[in-house]
């Protein structure tokens, strides 16, 4: 899988639906940053549980942009491997499936 174009494809979608429907994506965007800003959690933590959550919802636009947003905030490759360890844990064999393809992106994105 292409994972950089994957990215780009997501892009491409969200600018155009943002463009559509700018106050919804607005929205969106305002709650994306508010629930991923430090707190009790720093942002690396909270990015490899948005993860997880991708992994275990099987969504893959969901695993590129925040296996690419865990390396922006300083995941290592062990971290995203532990994440998946968890999701498998608790979502099974899809999870694992999912979290492969997790793992990939990363190599993709950091070779």
């Amino acid at each position: 899988m292409d994972w950089k174009a994957e990215l780009a494809e997501l892009d491409t979608g969200l600018a155009r639906y943002g463009s559509d429907q700018q106050s919804s994506m607005a929205g969106f965007g305002t709650l994306h940053h508010a629930a991923l800003e430090p707190g009790a959690l720093d942002t690396r933590h909270k990015e490899l549980i948005a993860l997880a959550i991708g992994i275990s919802r099987q969504c893959i636009g969901c695993i590129a942009s925040h296996v690419q947003s865990c390396i922006e905030a300083g995941a290592s490759r062990a971290e995203i491997a532990e994440t998946v360890n968890v999701c498998v844990l608790m979502g099974g064999g899809p999870a694992l499936v999912y979290g492969i393809k997790a793992l990939e992106a990363y190599d993709a994105l950091t070779a």
